[in-house]
């Protein structure tokens, strides 16, 4: 396979990695802010200690998985500008579409 056969799938890869990974980091903050209103319903309402205990631990570990989730996609952000400068400069791939859309997950992503 050629480097620009490789360099095309790499980006794919990497786009793919991306949007998943952001996607999931979303959830977990979602989750993370679902999990807030419980506790607060919860101390409010004044419900059972193991309502209470339950769900500050899973938030805790909520908080731990947007922490690891943003550490992968900043990992797989980098690999992804990196293999888009390096495509950039291969006459090649040009105007590649793998390429037009590596560029359009970073973008997508950074926001």
């Amino acid at each position: 396979m050629s480097d620009a056969a490789t360099l095309r799938k790499q980006l794919k890869i990497k786009s793919g990695s991306a949007k998943r990974l952001y996607k999931e980091h979303r959830l977990y903050q979602k989750e993370e802010e679902d999990l807030k209103r419980k506790l607060d319903k919860f101390v409010a309402d004044k419900a059972e200690d193991w309502d209470i205990k339950n769900t500050r631990r899973m938030l805790e570990e909520s908080g731990k998985m947007i922490t690891d989730s943003a550490e992968r996609l900043g990992g797989v952000m980098q690999e992804l500008r990196d293999l888009v400068l390096a495509a950039e400069h291969d006459p090649e791939l040009a105007e590649d579409e793998e390429l037009m859309k590596a560029r359009e997950a970073l973008e997508e992503v950074s926001v």
